[in-house]
């Protein structure tokens, strides 16, 4: 049998036939999901990423609003982050050449930023701790709130004078959440570490110290609100707070009426102010009774039997689950004396890589006081000291 040897074809090839044996080209536009999840994760690298000359010192970004996260009802005076404003035609470029690259390590086979191996999370941050989650109940909640109202209105917290400072130091975790390069959302917490505001009595001066921070940085940052804005109960003072009715009823009416429209709806939004009241102020007696006495009247608010701080301390808690997105948020009180502790976050189902039982928040207040100005600590305080707590989130908390 004789074959014909291939030859090259020597005619002019005809692009309009080819192009008709050819499959049709796929559609290149990313669907608004994937480009929602790229723009996100570049934005978290471009956080994170640091000049070569200076040294990294960042324990990872906060919840943000998340919280970062969940918490949208972070500290009304805490500072958001300022992150670089990035066109969506520049984030997609920087997607397709491999965003992980920035995270400090090559494209390919065995680098960071190869398929099925997950990109460094931020320097600093933890993976987030699991608990079981306990079941909360109303039987008892009457009860506890009754001691814990109780103990609040039996008080003797500090008064400011003149020129004086409210002090309040904390130590804090939030949740980092950080996408490997194989797509999947792995959670991420900050180490627990120290934070210190101080503001004066009308809200007008104030300062807050986070190490470690990035907007923050060292010396940190003027609370200072020079135009003297509208005191509100989600932009309070130590003097507006006085001014609350302490009655119950009439404190949550108000609460609901400041907050209509805001967060995932009216009942939440209640308990998150309240929280957001109680976590990073100085609260006058009464009004915080009373503050107490009307959580306990917002449907969905649980007894939790145990729960715990972030210096790792057990107590009893006032809880309420976030019906949109399953996170439980537990303000945490003293067995014994009913004080208040601190708060934990739970995440009581799997929901946007987010497990059910992960820890997403924790908070422990170790310290209230009144000083002379700014940057100055009370008495026995020293920078850098803090409660006895575990240097990361644990299993058990």
């Amino acid at each position: 049998m004789i074959r014909t040897p291939w030859r090259r074809r020597e005619e002019p090839l005809d692009l309009a036939e080819l192009d008709r044996l050819l499959p049709a080209p796929g559609d290149p536009e990313l669907s608004s999901d994937r480009l929602s999840g790229l723009e996100e994760h570049l934005m978290t690298e471009i956080r994170n990423r640091k000049p070569d000359t200076a040294p990294d010192t960042s324990p990872g970004a906060p919840p943000a609003g998340v919280h970062e996260g969940d918490h949208a009802s972070r500290p009304a005076r805490r500072p958001g982050r300022r992150p670089v404003l990035v066109g969506a035609a520049a984030a997609l470029a920087l997607a397709a050449a491999g965003v992980a690259a920035l995270a400090g390590g090559p494209v390919g086979p065995g680098g960071p930023g190869s398929p099925g191996r997950a990109v460094a999370p931020p320097a600093g941050a933890v993976p987030a701790p699991v608990v079981q989650v306990v079941r909360g109940s109303t039987a008892g909640l009457a009860d506890a709130v009754a001691d814990i109202s109780g103990a609040a209105a039996r008080a003797e917290l500090p008064e400011p004078g003149p020129g004086q400072f409210l002090y309040v130091r904390s130590e804090v975790s939030w949740l980092v959440s950080w996408e490997g390069a194989d797509g999947k959302n792995r959670s991420y917490v900050d180490r627990i570490h120290p934070r210190e505001v101080w503001m004066s009595p009308d809200g007008s001066k104030g300062w807050l110290m986070e190490p470690g921070k990035e907007p923050i940085g060292r010396d940190g940052i003027t609370l200072d609100d020079p135009e003297g804005g509208e005191r509100t109960l989600n932009s309070p003072s130590h003097d507006y707070l006085k001014t609350l009715p302490t009655d119950p009823e009439l404190l949550l009416k108000k609460i609901y009426d400041e907050t209509r429209g805001m967060g995932n709806g009216p009942d939440q939004q209640a308990f998150s102010t309240i929280g957001d009241l109680l976590r990073e102020q100085v609260v006058p007696p009464k009004p915080a009774a009373g503050l107490y006495r009307a959580a306990a009247r917002i449907p969905g608010v649980v007894l939790v039997d145990d729960s715990v701080d972030a210096a790792g301390r057990h107590g009893i808690a006032i809880a309420r689950t976030d019906e949109a997105d399953g996170s439980r948020t537990e303000w945490i009180f003293d067995r014994d004396t009913y004080t208040y502790l601190g708060e934990r976050t739970v995440q009581t189902r799997d929901v946007e890589g987010i497990e059910a039982g992960t820890v997403k928040g924790h908070t422990a207040v170790t310290d209230r006081a009144v000083v002379d100005a700014v940057k100055q600590r009370p008495a026995g305080s020293a920078p850098g000291e803090r409660a006895a707590a575990p240097a990361t989130p644990s299993a058990g908390t």
